[in-house]
């Protein structure tokens, strides 16, 4: 096994190397002066399985350095190439919702599968039917054990009910509250105008002197999280508190936490937060010991469907 990794992320792909005891490949991953990108190998990958670690969020030189370091392992002679994205971009352009669109998610899955893997592995994607978009074998692990572990210590159970900020996340908020003691649910109900927009309209469930979990997938400009926080608040809900996992916080995304009502937000390391945008509501959980567990699987050729336990 041989791990590699570019630059969108560098920080989980050494805490996944530093855990599985296997040093990151001896690589080049530069610009020239022109801007284009350049890729060196300075080891042999012949017959390995290699594992290329980087998140594909903008921009898109992130994707394309993720293409070339995989067409590189290939005319290396690379056995294996398994492509490992804490973050998938462009997955939530999954379906034709509008005339004359691209379906990205498709397209991306194309590009990595002609450039050369074997496999994929991919935390949480926006939409889990974006696994049939690829042609080669696909583990879609999940970030709910790393999140529910660490708020069982910080929750009390006893009173706490589990938010969906819209009806696609309702699946995702009912693991949840399973795994929390069985605890109940509510669902925003919303309306989107535009992208990046939406108008919350009401709360579906009891949320009237209850403290809150909101669960979602993305948090980008923080708009729909921060409307259904105010939502549950006009609603009675007493403590409020997010746990999301790709933490992209774009555009207004820091001010609009700044002046929302949650008062907590638990996001995980797929994504690289800028230091500027680390303010004291939020909390960064670490994924690179559920990336490398199921890496290790991986390579020895176990199971990882117990890490879903």
């Amino acid at each position: 096994m041989k791990i590699i990794a570019g630059n969108s992320n560098l920080g989980i792909a050494k805490d996944i190397s530093a855990k599985l005891g296997i040093p990151l490949l001896d690589s080049i991953i530069s610009r020239f002066s022109d801007g284009e990108i350049r890729i060196q190998i300075n080891e042999s990958v012949r017959g390995n399985h290699v594992f290329v670690i980087q998140s594909t969020n903008p921009p898109a030189e992130n994707l394309l350095e993720m293409i070339f370091i995989i067409d590189a392992l290939r005319r290396a002679s690379a056995d294996m190439i398994t492509a490992v994205l804490p973050y998938y971009g462009y997955a939530r352009q999954d379906k034709k919702d509008a005339p004359r669109v691209p379906i990205t998610a498709r397209a991306v899955a194309n590009l990595l599968t002609a450039a050369g893997i074997s496999r994929v592995m991919v935390m949480e994607l926006h939409a889990e039917q974006i696994q049939g978009f690829f042609n080669v074998p696909v583990d879609h692990l999940y970030s709910t054990p790393v999140f529910v572990d660490f708020l069982k210590t910080k929750i009390d159970m006893s009173n706490t009910v589990v938010v969906s900020p819209d009806a696609g996340r309702v699946n995702r908020a009912r693991s949840f509250a399973k795994r929390l003691n069985n605890l109940p649910i509510a669902i925003i109900d919303k309306r989107r105008s535009t992208p990046n927009q939406s108008d919350v309209m009401h709360v579906v469930g009891d949320v009237e002197g209850k403290n809150v979990l909101m669960v979602d997938d993305i948090i980008d400009t923080a708009g729909t999280i921060t409307k259904a926080a105010h939502a549950l608040k006009y609603n009675g809900a007493k403590q409020i508190v997010a746990a999301v996992t790709h933490g992209l916080l774009s555009g207004n995304a820091i001010a609009n936490l700044k002046e929302s009502p949650i008062e907590k937000l638990y996001i995980t390391n797929s994504v690289v937060i800028p230091e500027e945008k680390k303010i004291e509501k939020i909390e960064i959980l670490s994924v690179a010991d559920l990336l490398a567990d199921a890496i290790r699987r991986v390579y020895c050729k176990d199971s990882i469907s117990v890490l879903f336990d």
